[in-house]
């Protein structure tokens, strides 16, 4: 009797294991100081959404399939009562970010996990601007990597895009959509095709320095990647 009442319920916990998947992200600080990396759920189960991550320390985050979000690193921080960062702030006033996003310019890694024809879609984008460069590379090696590696804050930023800090450091360079505000460089308007949002001289610094990412919002052909679902990712800051 105690076989027949228990063996659906295994069936049935066995069947919820196979469908409901999940990948492990993990993220490595190589930077030579303290991030605060976050993550916003756009579609799926919400994951954990800000943490300290030392220098050349790693953690592992569990993120259910299917799912789609980014993680974006934050940077210059301090909580006198209100936590606060003066790169990437997601104006939580706490380390987790709590459901909202990076205020730009933020350096971000975008994921669809399980999306069309069973694939993962992933990429690094400067769309919203930059902050710190980072590395996404699926394990196995039978995926492409994708990365932004260069540190544009202080190589190439030009100085109307460039946001500094307290103590007058770049912490940030900001997209020409950020800091002008009009629509050839935000492709919207007249500008919000692919046929009519083409480059400009300020996306093609950023694609200069990062060829893998998207630069600018209908950047799809050279910055958007794919791997089989069921695959982990590893995406380091400061590679």
């Amino acid at each position: 009797m105690a076989i027949k009442i228990l063996t659906p319920l295994l069936l049935t916990i066995c069947c919820f294991s196979w469908v409901v998947d999940s990948a492990v992200f993990t993220v490595t600080n190589n930077c030579k100081f303290t991030i605060w990396p976050a993550a916003l759920t756009g579609t799926g189960s919400p994951v954990q959404t800000g943490f300290e991550l030392p220098s050349q320390a790693s953690k592992a985050l569990n993120i259910p399939s299917p799912w789609s979000g980014r993680i974006w690193a934050r940077f210059q921080c301090s909580n006198s009562g209100r936590f606060t960062c003066e790169s990437g702030n997601c104006n939580s006033g706490k380390i987790e970010c709590n459901g909202a996003g990076g205020t730009p310019p933020a350096t971000l890694v975008e994921f669809t996990l399980a999306g069309d024809q069973g694939k993962d879609f992933y990429d690094v984008s400067l769309v919203d601007g930059f902050n710190l460069p980072v590395k996404v590379t699926p394990a196995g090696g039978n995926c492409p990597a994708t990365s932004c590696p260069v540190d544009i804050n202080n190589n190439g930023c030009p100085k109307e895009l460039v946001v500094r800090g307290q103590n007058g450091t770049a912490v940030g360079c900001k997209s020409a959509c950020l800091a002008f505000n009009q629509p050839q460089y935000c492709c919207t308007g007249a500008y919000s095709t692919p046929a009519t949002c083409t480059p400009t001289s300020y996306s093609q610094i950023f694609k200069s320095r990062c060829p893998q990412a998207y630069s600018y919002a209908y950047d799809d052909k050279t910055s958007t990647f794919t791997c089989p679902t069921g695959n982990n990712y590893l995406i380091t800051f400061c590679p």
